[in-house]
């Protein structure tokens, strides 16, 4: 019988001076990362069309984005390499000239968040634990809600809509500047590598 070597490590002497070809894609969005996110759309479409309408279920959508971003904050710290904060918090020069810049589609392509990107993900972070906040004052008695905080707890969540449509056609711009399915690297973790 003739044993087959398939041992593909063996490596002939001659293939080191191979160029070394590049992957087609680099894992970037984690696990965790695409959870918090999809859970977090969710989450708050329930939220949004719970709400002056079934109130348990808008208080428990509401009390589960607070999780979530307590876990985004968490993971934004020490999470991987591309979840941490310190990998897309730019200067707001440096986000100024990316908007800039898009307008005559001449953005670097960036593997994590772009500049743009990064400012939304913290202005949304922000704006989600101000529509928490005022949501628990509205319902905790030890604390002090009234209609005033109700207003507040409305003007917050209209703020999110508004960044989230932001967001929305901020994916669709950079997907179609840099020929990329931004939605599809979401829900499967990978991008294709720099360009470089």
């Amino acid at each position: 019988m003739m044993m087959i070597d398939t041992d593909a490590s063996r490596a002939h002497p001659s293939d080191a001076r191979l160029p070394k070809t590049k992957p087609d894609r680099v894992k970037v969005w984690d696990i965790a990362v695409r959870f918090f996110h999809w859970s977090l759309v969710l989450t708050f479409l329930i939220a949004w069309v719970s709400a002056d309408e079934w109130d348990k279920v808008h208080e428990i959508s509401g009390y589960f984005i607070g999780g979530l971003v307590g876990f985004r904050i968490v993971w934004g710290l020490g999470g991987s390499k591309y979840a941490r904060f310190g990998n897309f918090i730019y200067k707001p020069a440096t986000v100024l000239q990316y908007l800039r810049d898009s307008r005559s589609f001449r953005t670097k392509r960036y593997i994590g968040h772009n500049p743009a990107g990064g400012a939304m993900v913290i202005a949304l972070l922000l704006s989600l634990i101000g529509v928490t906040v005022t949501g628990i004052a509205m319902v905790e008695p030890l604390y002090w809600g009234g209609e005033w905080m109700e207003e507040l707890h409305e003007v917050a969540a209209n703020i999110i809509l508004v960044l989230i449509g932001l967001h929305i056609v901020g994916i669709l711009f950079a997907s179609f500047e840099h020929n990329e399915n931004l939605v599809r690297s979401m829900i499967n973790g990978f991008k294709r590598p720099s360009d470089d």
